[in-house]
């Protein structure tokens, strides 16, 4: 729970805050760009909610922070009601779960849900309030871990829901060892007829990627929209595997068809076809030149 006493000079006069055990994870900040920004490396309140719509977004990302940095001076009444707001609708049938854990360094979490079985993508928090509304929203079939970095609670998810968890057998680690579904190919995986598992290693050995629909690529720490240089990227300075393997990962998914680019870390991005294709050629060309500096640097 934030503490008062902790609270950052940086915070604009008001209800709500960020205090100094902020991580700068950046969830408040594209949850509630509306209230929060980032000063000297960490989020701060820039501008107090002033409509229901605002405040909705600022609570939502309070539940959803990981290390609980963000605080109100005055208890919320209505916390319960906001629980029930989680998880979040991003379009059709696909959720953001809220409830960022910082095990995962606050990675994003999504819900399909699907009449057949839901699929829960990476781990959120295992926490009472998203537990029961997993619970009421039909429960969990099969967890999708998109690589070994954003599984968090996932022990307690599996235990409590009895869900198929899946993460490639080259990221499998000891507290990972007991996946149910072990992916082993490096070719992609048809788990059912809308959803085909796409293995990209680069940012990990084992990194996998989720096709549903040919509409929604849920990619992990593969690739994100950056608010910075306004494109598609991959984190080059969080590239724990190989950055020359991450660029043929990369050339591989453009051959793919989706509209929608849901990330573990980083901004999501939504476009058509072209505009996405477009998207992934200027990314593997902005790689590739990184790539080709970081070569004629170390000569």
């Amino acid at each position: 729970m934030a503490k008062l006493s902790l609270r950052r000079p940086q915070n604009v006069n008001g209800d709500f805050y960020v205090d100094t055990t902020c991580i700068d994870c950046d969830t408040c900040r594209w949850m509630a760009s509306e209230v929060f920004s980032r000063s000297g490396e960490q989020s701060a309140v820039y501008h107090q909610p002033t409509n229901d719509t605002e405040r909705l977004a600022a609570l939502q990302a309070l539940l959803s922070c990981p290390t609980c940095s963000i605080g109100t001076i005055e208890t919320p009444k209505d916390i319960q009601c906001v629980q029930q707001t989680l998880p979040i609708l991003i379009n059709a049938n696909i959720y953001h779960c809220g409830y960022h854990s910082e095990k995962s360094f606050a990675a994003t979490s999504y819900l399909i849900q699907l009449p057949e079985g839901n699929i829960l993508v990476d781990s959120p928090r295992f926490t009472s309030p998203l537990v029961k509304r997993l619970e009421e929203m039909g429960g969990i079939s099969y967890m999708f871990l998109s690589h070994k970095d954003d599984i968090a609670d996932h022990q307690k998810f599996a235990e409590h829901f009895h869900c198929q968890r899946i993460l490639h057998i080259d990221d499998i680690a000891p507290d990972t060892r007991n996946i149910e579904i072990q992916l082993t190919s490096s070719e992609p995986f048809q788990l059912t007829p809308d959803l085909l598992i796409i293995p990209v290693p680069g940012h990990t050995k084992g990194h996998t990627v989720l096709l549903y629909k040919n509409k929604f690529l849920f990619t992990g720490d593969h690739l994100a929209w950056s608010e910075d240089f306004q494109q598609l990227v991959a984190f080059r300075d969080f590239c724990w595997y190989s950055w020359s393997e991450q660029i043929k990962s990369m050339r591989k998914l453009a051959n793919y068809s989706f509209e929608w680019v849901l990330p573990g870390h980083g901004r999501r991005f939504h476009a058509d076809t072209e505009i996405m294709q477009q998207q992934m050629h200027r990314c593997i060309d902005f790689m590739e030149a990184f790539h080709a500096k970081a070569l004629t640097t170390s000569q």
